[in-house]
């Protein structure tokens, strides 16, 4: 079994009681689509490939502390101990280590490698159009919130509230999520994605309202 297949499925073992929204499911679509965009951009598929399956390692204990643990350094942490482990050269588990502490859209720390670019566009794909939606809502799910507030007012609530909707997530953060892609096959996608998604959110703002 090579290198990267054992990871995953030493990955996969992490995840066995992760939440739906930050789930294997997730990882796994980051990963396919990393390995899409990186074949377009040319990029270190290596680095890309193992940076994908360990991004969100650290995000349970994230959620399970409110958000007050930011799970791309954990996760980074974690990370290079795993890669160590499994005997990853020191040269790749630096690039691959960038790539994890770089990827969080609400962190400052922007990617400077083709290969951390990617993984950052990968990421914000899925948080975006259909399944980024999919994902809103089960997330609110988990935390408690509310199905929909076509009214709320972003700068009165907060995270993992009641108020922490998927139409608040649009609102604070999906609806801006591509204009922070980085490459051109990512910005690509992201027009679509993101054309739907305004679409839904305006009709589902309608449907409550007893409009349609």
């Amino acid at each position: 079994m090579d290198r990267i297949k054992q990871i995953e499925n030493y990955v996969i073992a992490l995840f066995k009681t992760a939440k739906g929204s930050h789930d294997w499911e997730h990882t796994k679509r980051v990963y396919n689509m990393c390995i899409h965009i990186c074949n377009v951009e040319k990029g270190d598929l290596e680095i890309v490939q193992y940076a994908a399956l360990l991004h969100d390692i650290g995000r349970s204990e994230e959620d399970k502390h409110l958000g007050k643990v930011s799970h791309e350094k954990l996760g980074a942490k974690m990370a290079r101990k795993i890669l160590i482990d499994f005997k990853v050269k020191d040269e790749k588990i630096e690039q691959i280590i960038h790539c994890i502490l770089t990827h969080r859209y609400r962190e400052a720390t922007n990617p400077q490698t083709l290969e951390a670019k990617i993984l950052f566009d990968a990421d914000k794909l899925d948080a975006i159009g259909a399944i980024g939606i999919g994902r809103a809502f089960v997330f609110a799910g988990e935390v408690g919130a509310v199905v929909h507030n076509k009214n709320i007012d972003i700068k009165n609530t907060t995270s993992y509230s009641k108020e922490d909707s998927a139409y608040r997530e649009f609102l604070v953060k999906l609806i801006k999520v591509k204009d922070r892609m980085y490459t051109d096959e990512g910005i690509r996608l992201a027009k679509d994605r993101h054309e739907f998604m305004v679409e839904f959110f305006k009709r589902i703002n309608l449907e409550v309202e007893g409009v349609i």
